[in-house]
């Protein structure tokens, strides 16, 4: 183990942590984190305009009543409550737009608004540009929302990146209009952008032209189809498998697993929620099994609370049970740092092996069970310290979640049962041996 440890953190750790604070990466991961309380508010407007209730359900019961009431209400007013989710999820690459650019900005210490309101505008003269629509006699001009979803993601990231580092450039090689330092700075910043936004500008139009008249569509559709193969690959089962094992060896060593694989893992989950809120707001079918919390909800979150039962409920150690008394509230509430660095998790064989079968083997089983349809998939997301079983429901409006969430709890107490039992045979004589010193 010990040997491992030093393999470890020589050769992998280093670069996991390069490749993790890699600033285009890191500006991608952390712009799209800027986004859940967007996706939040455009996940419950979607689900109030649009609740799971059959149509054919009669209000026979005090709870049918209810689920009756919400639907007509919903139906009555589904154009206004529909106003968020179009505003947020249904123009997401916006956002994307908005927070990549400002976390590479902040990054090169440049001007932040300056630099943000370029990209932004460059972007939408790509996948924004308006078109003339008639009604009747009127004339109205529209930007259409076809490329401005989850479509445009990938366009926007790229985007995002290339033109602040074509500013970088400009003007760290002093290429911008350079006024008199008697100019107070704030005026004086959008001028360095005016140069390379002229130059973005002119770039991707002509470039976007090109795309649509060679190939009939334009970048945003030309690049979603390049990633689309990266994307099923990356989210298939053995990729995410993969994810897990990274992401528990991580947190073995005390390095927060979840940030070290937030840069590949960030995006898809992202961009798997957004496809998926858009089909169930066109009543289609949602496509993405790896999106919002879905791995933390059915992985860790359980795996961490099945140990703190465990102890609670089998384990004799007084260090451990102690520990476990403190961790069970933050536990429920996913909140795991008090059992990982108090138990400790950290550089415990016992727990490595217990949660790199409970974490793969739980979205193993719920992966099967989404792709088979027997499971709703996640299309909202929430905070991330809602309790994980409501969070399974209220992130895919099956209730049929809470029951697998609590199987895989019970599974997960038993496996870890015979692991957490040797460990506290060890607390146990370690404690004994100190008290009759």
């Amino acid at each position: 183990m010990q040997r491992f440890q030093e393999i470890l953190e020589t050769y992998v750790v280093p670069v996991a942590t390069k490749i993790s604070q890699q600033r285009h990466l890191a500006s991608v991961r952390d712009g799209l984190t800027i986004l859940v309380p967007v996706t939040i508010i455009g996940g419950f407007a979607i689900l109030l305009a649009m609740p799971p209730v059959n149509t054919s359900l009669e209000a026979t019961n005090f709870i049918y009543a209810i689920l009756v009431g919400w639907r007509d209400w919903a139906s009555a007013n589904m154009a206004t409550l529909l106003i968020p989710y179009y505003l947020t999820i249904g123009i997401i690459s916006i956002y994307v737009v908005l927070g990549v650019s400002y976390q590479l900005t902040k990054f090169y210490k440049m001007d932040t608004i300056s630099n943000v309101i370029s990209v932004l505008l460059v972007y939408l003269c790509v996948a924004g540009v308006p078109q003339s629509l008639t009604s009747g006699e009127t004339v109205v001009t529209a930007i259409p929302m076809t490329n401005l979803g989850a479509s445009g993601m990938f366009m926007a990231m790229i985007i995002a990146i290339m033109v602040v580092e074509i500013n970088h450039f400009f003007v760290a090689k002093k290429l911008v209009i350079k006024l008199p330092d008697s100019v107070p700075p704030n005026v004086a910043a959008p001028f360095n952008v005016l140069i390379p936004g002229i130059v973005n500008l002119i770039l991707f139009m002509v470039l976007n032209g090109i795309s649509t008249s060679i190939l009939g569509v334009g970048l945003p559709k030309l690049i979603y189809s390049a990633f689309q193969p990266l994307l099923s690959a990356t989210g298939s089962l053995p990729s995410i498998i993969l994810i897990n094992v990274l992401m528990t060896i991580f947190w073995f060593f005390g390095i927060h697993g979840a940030n070290m694989v937030g840069v590949v893992t960030t995006p898809l989950v992202t961009l798997g929620l957004t496809l998926n809120a858009e089909a169930y707001a066109s009543g289609q079918e949602l496509p993405a099994i790896f999106a919002g919390a879905v791995n933390s909800v059915y992985g860790g979150w359980i795996s961490y609370f099945a140990v703190v039962l465990v102890i609670l409920l089998f384990c004799k150690s007084t260090q451990a049970k102690s520990v476990a008394k403190i961790a069970v509230v933050p536990a429920f509430f996913n909140i795991n740092e008090p059992l990982i660095f108090g138990l400790p998790t950290v550089l415990n064989p016992f727990t490595l092996i217990c949660f790199l079968i409970c974490n793969n083997l739980n979205f193993t089983i719920v992966y099967f069970l989404m792709k088979s349809g027997f499971l709703g998939k996640f299309f909202v997301q929430l905070p991330f310290t809602v309790p994980a079983p409501l969070q399974a429901w209220l992130a895919s409006m099956d209730i049929k979640s809470i029951l697998v969430w609590a199987g895989l709890l019970i599974l997960d107490m038993a496996i870890a049962l015979p692991f957490l039992k040797a460990y506290d045979k060890q607390l146990v004589a370690q404690e004994t041996l100190e008290s009759a010193d």
